[in-house]
């Protein structure tokens, strides 16, 4: 007879139920003990057979799971949900999930007797798991990235956006491309990957903040367009001089967090940033899984043994109440206070919350609520499958900070000791840029990246909008295409009915760099204006445009970008090992190892 395996899903169910819960009815408190009786000689069988009581099969000295069950008094058993005859068939793929594999044409669960059945649950789950083969677990999200396109001077003569020292996107791409891993092309974000490099711009003069410098050449991937450089560079403040520090670690613990690339990376990367603390400092410490906990309140930064432990003491496991854990850091980080000194939150997570408010717009809402109080926040992205890279940045973004991921121990070295007074020590906030293009002299323009930074024309006078702020001796980077006016915008000009274009000014300049600022602290901006002359154009690049255009390359072809034209690895290659000598850092050495490595891969050199 043919065999095909019939369930009766509720008549199951609630057979079971009657089955281990009789002994509450009919059969009296005798027969709950039979029934304990029974479970626990399983579970001593488990240890005594060698195979731990979690998981283990059990060999012998205990009955199998469905004669347990069968000892339990059966005269009170509740009445089957299903009528007797009532049958659902399994798909043919669990034709083997019944190990008796009964002969019987139709199973009838109705009338059936199971107390001869050997239903292994792990069995099933197995089996299951075999017979659909899910594809590997993979949840991260990224924001969506419309990349921008040419624009007309005639049309829009401004182009507005905020500053960006976030280097989230590089640090994320490499741990993709070593890993082989696909790349989504919402991760590459071009405009951090040109700025996780340092870059060679004079130092500020007097009390600026920042210099500003512009360089203009050619544009590698389209021969009919030219490049244009804008690079600042911010003061270099002395760590060991700085203001004092309350920082408040706040630390995801939850079950996704168990990974050796999760929390034991972040406890490493905590630990080492404790070492180059004093005792002016404060360090609290606040983590988040089902619940929030504080775990140290307040301590010295000297108390570096106390701190180091109390990071090795965490472990992963639960939920993810992330909501909570931030209004208590920000309770904290109050609490503690430091006028005129730095008061942050450092979180570490992988973005995944799934207690209390979990959407973007509640998060960012709750962030700029808390920001209020003076206290800024910068965000540790960590792991893979299930990054939340979206949220993580909006919460950056919104909170007066900067956004890193950590890949590696070096990479949090990298954030958290080398360039440390860049990541906690702010010299400029609200940083906004606008560059205003000169007609006679400029047809179209596109800028490289920055496309969630964009901010619209009437946003850069108003000191209500928000947007990025620069760290000690961080440098930022941003890259223009323009074509001289002479050439073809790359976009159709509408014909107008009602108006005809303007006659520009004559000027012999190119165009002009305005940037706003405020203070750490300050509320109202400060405008600085650059204007850059058009024969200010060299044809051969300095060091600092071709390495920019090469790293802006790079991330132009692994997102596939059309605005691309002729780059490719080996023109990306070819750019930058020019400009890495022996004397470079390391982090320019490895981009040309990672730029080889997509040289040789066909999933990344297209």
């Amino acid at each position: 007879m043919k065999k095909s395996v019939y369930l009766t899903v509720m008549g199951t169910c609630m057979m079971a139920a009657a089955l281990i819960l009789g002994g509450c009815g009919a059969g009296g408190s005798g027969s709950v003990s039979s029934t304990t009786a029974a479970a626990s000689a399983t579970q001593e069988a488990a240890g005594e057979g060698g195979h731990g009581s979690s998981g283990g099969n059990v060999e012998s000295g205990a009955p199998a799971v469905s004669e347990t069950w069968a000892q339990a008094p059966q005269e009170s058993a509740a009445p089957a949900l299903m009528a007797p005859g009532a049958t659902y068939k399994a798909e043919e793929t669990f034709g083997a999930i019944w190990e008796d594999e009964a002969e019987a044409g139709d199973y009838d669960m109705g009338t059936a007797d199971v107390s001869n059945s050997r239903m292994a649950p792990a069995g099933m789950s197995r089996k299951y798991q075999a017979a659909y083969q899910p594809e590997p677990y993979q949840a991260e999200e990224y924001s969506y990235i419309s990349e921008s396109g040419y624009k007309n001077v005639a049309d829009e003569p401004l182009s507005t956006f905020s500053v960006d020292v976030d280097t989230a996107a590089y640090s994320n791409v490499r741990r993709m491309i070593q890993a082989g891993d696909a790349i989504p092309a919402d991760a590459v974000r071009i405009e951090e990957m040109i700025n996780y490099f340092d870059y060679d711009y004079p130092e500020p003069e007097g009390n600026a903040p920042f210099s500003v410098t512009t360089e203009y050449g050619d544009c590698p991937w389209n021969e009919e367009s030219r490049l244009m450089l804008i690079g600042l560079k911010a003061k270099e403040i002395d760590f060991s001089r700085r203001p004092a520090a309350n920082f408040v670690f706040l630390l995801d613990v939850s079950g996704s967090m168990y990974s050796d690339d999760k929390l034991p990376l972040v406890q490493k990367s905590f630990a080492m940033l404790a070492e180059n603390l004093d005792k002016s400092d404060r360090v609290s410490i606040v983590t988040y899984a089902g619940y929030e906990s504080v775990v140290l309140d307040g301590t010295p930064g000297d108390r570096i043994s106390q701190i180091a432990d109390a990071l090795e003491s965490l472990e992963a496991g639960g939920s993810t109440a992330g909501e909570a854990g931030i209004r208590r850091a920000y309770d904290l980080a109050r609490k503690h206070f430091i006028p005129g000194g730095i008061n942050r939150v450092i979180l570490a997570t992988d973005g995944d919350l799934n207690v209390g408010i979990r959407s973007e717009g509640e998060l960012v809402r709750l962030i700029k609520e808390q920001k209020e109080s003076g206290v800024h926040l910068s965000v540790l992205g960590v792991g893979t499958g299930n990054l939340k890279d979206n949220k993580l940045e909006a919460l950056a973004d919104n909170g007066d900070g900067n956004y890193n991921y950590i890949d590696s121990i070096f990479e949090a070295k990298k954030v958290l000791v080398d360039e440390m007074g860049g990541t906690l020590v702010t010299v400029a906030k609200d940083v906004k840029i606008q560059v205003e293009f000169n007609p006679s002299q400029v047809a179209g323009y596109r800028l490289v990246g920055y496309e969630n930074r964009l901010l619209n024309q009437e946003d850069f006078h108003n000191d209500k909008v928000d947007a990025g702020e620069i760290g000690s001796g961080h440098t930022v980077t941003a890259l223009y295409e323009i074509l001289p006016a002479a050439g073809n915008s790359g976009a159709q000009q509408p014909e107008l009915k009602y108006q005809t274009q303007g006659t520009p000014k004559g000027s012999s300049e190119l165009l002009t760099v305005s940037l706003r600022y405020k203070a750490p602290n300050g509320d109202t901006s400060k405008l600085l204006s650059y204007p850059v002359e058009s024969d200010s154009f060299r044809e051969e690049l300095s060091e600092n445009l071709r390495f920019a255009a090469a790293v802006a390359e790079f991330g132009m072809v692994l997102r596939d970008s059309e605005n691309r034209g002729s780059a490719t690895m080996d023109s990306v290659m070819e750019l930058a090992e020019g400009c890495v000598h022996g004397d470079s850092d390391d982090y320019r050495k490895e981009f040309l190892a990672l730029v080889e490595s997509c040289r040789r891969s066909r999933r990344y050199n297209r």
